[in-house]
């Protein structure tokens, strides 16, 4: 054990374990070059920075400053010449391995930046940040490949498709990233679609609908081909699940082809007012299945599709937005009618809602048993603010002119005559049966 102690053999250990000069230089050149390309990543957001401070917000619906979206941008920049940067060394055989470990911590960053961005819900950012990590740690050990393998193993095989935890673990997380590009994708072109002037707004939100919907679908396609799954080998299996989904969602597709219906051919669309049997509301929205109307009590009504294409629907405002509005009333007899008519044309006029044209008209109805009934006869233009409410006004109006004209309004009476009276009724009673009543 003596030879332990020689000092020659700590100086041979010594220059075995050292790092040689030119590992030295590599990993200044490594570290030159990752500065090099942050910096350039920074005049490459300044270069592009009016575009993408147009188009950021677009994608991303976000309360926070336009700072954080700036420095991720920066970093997404620094990411893919980095990328660039270990490729194109990978090609001349030289191995950057600091360029490496670089590329996946900006990676890192971004996507724990990034989904606190992107997504509200704090348990996904959480999760997207837990697999970062997880899989940034085996990148920078080395262990990413043995996982992969060991994942790639784990199999199970129907048929002749070969279904591997690996490929499921890729087909979600390749699936909810080109999901949600579609989803921005489509809030871009809906936007656009909504400042087309020339296209009303029912066909406006027909064609955003069909154009989410064929970039979800999209993606799908994409996601399970680019994963390496085989379509055509599900499709008696998907044939069989279809005919099922048939039957099990006939309502939905029932009111999803109705929602279709109503768009194009535009009987109600947002903004209309409607009355489908109970409900009164201003139509809000027009969805895939179902059409939400707001009522005057703040309350929405969600009413399948279905409904507002087979049942009877009454549309106030379908061609245009004047409604006539009938107010009954009575008077006593011997009244001045043509006083009652004036007096309810005023108040009529009197009244902010009321259109001056076409003018408001009062009319005798009916000569009634206990007085005599009139209508007046007025127009509106604006039925999503409510008709209770003008209708109570006109009559709170109407009733103070016949308080200051003394004008009655006519109750029910009857009148009762007695044609026979017993004879025991029509005898005088008694003097005792008198004296003792008094």
């Amino acid at each position: 054990m003596l030879h332990f102690l020689n000092p020659s053999h700590w100086l041979a250990w010594a220059r075995a374990n050292a790092i040689s000069a030119a590992a030295l230089e590599s990993l200044a050149f490594q570290v030159c070059l990752v500065a090099a390309l942050f910096a350039a990543s920074w005049g490459i957001r300044a270069a592009t920075r009016p575009a993408t401070d147009r188009l950021v917000p677009r994608f991303i619906r976000s309360d926070h400053t336009n700072g954080e979206l700036s420095r991720l941008l920066t970093l997404t920049y620094a990411w893919l010449l980095l990328v660039i940067a270990e490729g194109a060394a990978s090609g001349f055989g030289m191995r950057l391995r600091l360029v490496g470990i670089a590329a996946t911590l900006t990676a890192l960053w971004i996507v724990l930046r990034g989904s606190s961005l992107l997504f509200r819900d704090a348990l996904l950012a959480r999760l997207v940040a837990v697999a970062a990590w997880i899989i940034a740690a085996l990148e920078i050990t080395g262990l990413l490949g043995p996982a992969t393998t060991a994942l790639n193993d784990a199999a199970l095989t129907i048929g002749s498709v070969r279904l591997s935890l690996l490929l499921a673990i890729k087909a979600v997380l390749l699936i909810a990233i080109l999901l949600w590009g579609a989803l921005a994708l489509a809030r871009l072109i809906g936007a656009r679609i909504q400042h087309l002037s020339g296209l009303s707004p029912s066909i406006q939100l027909l064609a955003r609908n069909l154009v989410k919907i064929a970039l979800v679908f999209l993606a799908l396609l994409i996601g399970l081909n680019a994963v390496g799954i085989d379509l055509t080998a599900f499709t008696v299996f998907s044939g069989a699940i279809g005919v099922g989904l048939g039957f099990g969602l006939q309502k939905i597709v029932s009111n999803f082809v109705s929602g279709i219906i109503l768009l194009v051919e535009r009987s109600i669309k947002p903004g209309d007012v409607i009355e489908v049997g109970q409900t009164y509301g201003c139509v809000t929205s027009l969805g895939a299945r179902y059409t939400s109307v707001r009522g005057r009590d703040g309350k929405e009504y969600l009413i399948p599709n279905e409904t507002l294409i087979t049942n009877q629907v009454v549309n106030w405002s379908y061609t245009n937005r004047f409604v006539r509005l009938d107010l009954a009333f009575g008077v006593a007899y011997g009244t001045d009618l043509r006083l009652v008519r004036r007096l309810a044309i005023e108040a009529a006029q009197q009244t902010p809602r009321v259109l001056e044209t076409p003018a408001a008209l009062c009319h005798v109805t009916e000569l009634a048993d206990s007085g005599i009934n009139l209508v007046l006869r007025f127009w509106i233009e604006d039925p999503f603010n409510g008709i209770t409410n003008i209708r109570g006004d006109i009559f709170l109006l109407l009733w103070d002119r016949f308080v200051e004209h003394g004008i009655e309004v006519p109750f029910p009476q009857r009148d009762l005559h007695v044609r026979d009276v017993p004879a025991a009724l029509a005898r005088p009673a008694p003097a005792a049966t008198r004296s003792a009543a008094e």
